[in-house]
């Protein structure tokens, strides 16, 4: 077999057993999504992690008005013109200005104003020198050492030893951000500084897409709640705890249908139950393989239509996804079925269910999947034939905790453990997931 040729071998292979590529299976995913899900309008300090639907228009311009950038004392320049150390002026000290106060008076010729960072710059002054860079000075007396603080009483003067220019330690009004200025743009994900930014412009509220609303049901006659009495043959339910949390950390709201058995019946009921409630997805895990109490792909047709089964992947071959019976009008909510083995189960969400929930909140298309890198394994493994593969790796890391590279600038990574389906202990401290193309 040539290089040359196998792709087309590969490609070969998967259309003889039926199997869908990944790229075609994400894809077709995507498809099914014509828009996001509706907005609504929430205090932004609520906004976190969130998708803006509009921009924030800054109701005010950041600063508000001219501002001390330091504490020290307010002034005009044209009172340190020609000062030096050989030449020291000395400026009355009349008042002072707090943050979140007006001046109760204005800078005239030779005085000053002690300021502190962040107080309006009072009426009469262009500049403020900082606290350090003044001697304080009882007027007609020698100065004392420079100030290290503007603590204490007022000085009754100030000595300064420099120049200083027009403008100096002043924030200007709207140097920050203008007024009626779009601050941030629709499609933005609210992170903490954005959060901060826009509650710094006044902005109180925001419109943003609601939380994709996802139902996940785990199946199984033999899958037991964590915890409880496993009996002569159950197991805890790793599934569905972990694709809550999946859910929740793709942005979308996630609705536990809890677990279901290997019955027909039960699972549309659990799903007509979700559909009712008006979700946008719906995760059912197990039961979507070829086994005599595998009804889940049944369980779809009954509620809506499938879309495809099985992809060419490893772990997760048997994927289904399909979508609901629209109610009213809406969209059908999308169905996956997922692989009941627990690796599979969350490597599928990772590979398709979570691009779905991040383009149902609203994200752009270049967001939806996580960041790629080239890496070498410092170990061998394998695969199976015609099947993209995603080994669970940790990252070779310095004394700092910062990935190592080789000489091409591939980072280096081993495998985080075994590498069968069922082995949740490798996953649960992998760094990344190792893309193994098909050929």
């Amino acid at each position: 077999m040539t290089a040359t040729k196998a792709p087309h071998l590969e490609h070969d292979e998967r259309a003889r057993v039926g199997l869908m590529s990944v790229d075609e299976a994400l894809a077709s995913v995507l498809r099914s999504i014509d828009a996001p899900v509706g907005t609504e309008e929430v205090p932004v300090a609520e906004a976190l992690g969130r998708v803006l639907a509009e921009p924030v228009i800054a109701p005010i311009s950041l600063p508000p008005w001219d501002n001390s950038a330091m504490d020290g004392y307010a002034i005009r320049a044209a009172d340190t013109e020609g000062v030096g150390p050989e030449r020291p002026v000395v400026l009355q000290v009349i008042g002072e200005v707090r943050a979140g106060s007006r001046a109760a008076s204005s800078v005239r010729e030779g005085t000053a104003l002690r300021i502190a960072t962040g107080a309006r710059i009072p009426p009469g002054a262009d500049a403020v020198v900082p606290v350090e860079n003044t001697y304080p000075s009882e007027l007609g007396t020698l100065a004392g050492p420079a100030s290290r603080d503007a603590a204490g009483p007022l000085p009754t003067g100030i000595e300064l030893r420099a120049a200083v220019p027009v403008g100096g330690s002043i924030r200007s009004s709207g140097s920050d951000v203008q007024g009626g200025a779009a601050v941030l743009e629709a499609g933005v994900v609210l992170t903490p500084p954005a959060v901060a930014l826009a509650s710094g412009v006044g902005a109180a509220r925001v419109t943003v897409y609601r939380r994709p609303l996802v139902a996940v049901l785990a199946t199984g006659d033999e899958v037991r709640e964590p915890g409880s009495d496993l009996g002569p043959a159950g197991i805890p339910d790793a599934n569905r705890p972990g694709l809550v949390a999946a859910v929740r950390a793709a942005g979308g709201e996630a609705v536990d249908l809890g677990i279901a058995a290997d019955d027909l019946e039960e699972v549309v009921s659990r799903l007509r139950q979700a559909i009712d409630q008006g979700v946008d997805v719906v995760i059912v895990s197990g039961g979507v393989s070829v086994g005599p109490y595998d009804v889940v792909k049944a369980a779809f047709d009954d509620v809506g239509h499938i879309e495809m089964w099985r992809v060419a992947v490893q772990p997760g071959k048997p994927f289904a996804f399909g979508v609901a019976n629209s109610v009213e009008g809406a969209r059908g909510a999308l169905l996956f079925g997922l692989p009941g083995n627990p690796v599979s189960s969350l490597v599928t969400f990772e590979l398709f269910v979570r691009p779905a929930i991040r383009r149902l909140a609203g994200l752009a298309r270049d967001h939806l999947l996580r960041p790629t890198d080239r890496a070498v394994l410092s170990e061998p493994a394998s695969k199976s034939h015609g099947r993209r593969t995603f080994l669970r790796v940790r990252a070779v890391r310095d004394e700092k905790g910062t990935p190592a590279r080789d000489a091409a600038g591939r980072v280096r990574v081993r495998l985080a453990g075994g590498q069968g389906s069922h082995v949740l202990s490798a996953i649960a401290i992998a760094d990344a997931l190792a893309v193994v193309p098909e050929e």
